[in-house]
């Protein structure tokens, strides 16, 4: 078990309710869970990254490129309890949920997300945001948007395009990047919270920190990143790799 330093630890579930199997789909001759697995690899300071996972396909699939897996209980019912069920093992001080949809996450900004929570003081978990500069994504429902107030901090995620801009306004909008940096303690309790209301109406799990009265600190970062909820997206994935797009 690890006492200080940090952990990241990739949450894949073979059953995604929008894309079954999305974990292993390939992706210039790799899956799609490799490419997430090799850039949390390339990131500074970190002690170790685990793949966590119930599903038999998945854990081979890690293993056969040289991946640690992290073997999790079937019933878990989020990415979050499944990063929980194995910072729960380890006692390192910080913990970061790389979801296992993001092959195209830099590591620079999985390094800005940790830096906050390094320099110690109040910070409890942390989170990147992107300014949005496709008009496409601001009306996808696959992109999440958060809003934070004047000091960094989250005051909501959502599907739905936020803010609502009045007609002549410049009011950038950000889109969530699928990562999450934690203080261990602050991990466990949240998993161990029953889901709320805001968290099942949008089927954002980070909403259950904000409806406990916690804050998420929001990085922002230059680095842009597409996650991997549909073919579609998985299309345009494979396009960026090759240089197409």
């Amino acid at each position: 078990m690890l006492d200080e330093g940090v952990i990241i630890v990739i949450p894949a579930r073979y059953e995604s309710s929008r894309f079954p199997g999305k974990a292993l789909a390939e992706i210039e001759g790799r899956p799609l869970i490799e490419h997430v697995y090799r850039r949390a690899r390339a990131v500074r300071g970190i002690e170790a990254v685990l793949v966590a996972t119930d599903d038999a396909r998945i854990a081979n699939a890690v293993e056969s490129f040289g991946g640690v897996v992290a073997l999790t209980a079937s019933d878990l019912a989020s990415g979050t309890d499944r990063v929980a069920a194995v910072a729960g093992q380890m006692r390192a001080d910080i913990v970061v949920n790389l979801q296992g949809d993001e092959p195209m996450i830099d590591p620079r900004t999985i390094e800005a997300v940790i830096e906050p929570l390094r320099e110690g003081g109040a910070i409890q978990m942390t989170t990147a945001a992107k300014r949005i500069e496709r008009e496409q994504e601001m009306t996808d429902t696959n992109v999440v948007k958060v809003v934070a107030d004047q000091s960094g901090f989250a005051l909501y995620f959502s599907r739905s395009a936020i803010p609502h801009r009045r007609i002549g306004s410049q009011q950038p909008l950000y889109k969530h990047i699928g990562l999450y940096g934690y203080r261990r303690a602050l991990l466990l309790e949240i998993a161990d919270l029953a889901p709320t209301p805001l968290e099942l109406s949008e089927g954002l799990e980070q909403l259950r920190v904000l409806e406990s009265g916690h804050r998420i600190k929001v990085v922002e970062t230059a680095y842009d990143s597409l996650s991997v909820d549909t073919l579609e997206q998985l299309e345009r994935v494979r396009k960026r790799m090759r240089g197409a797009e």
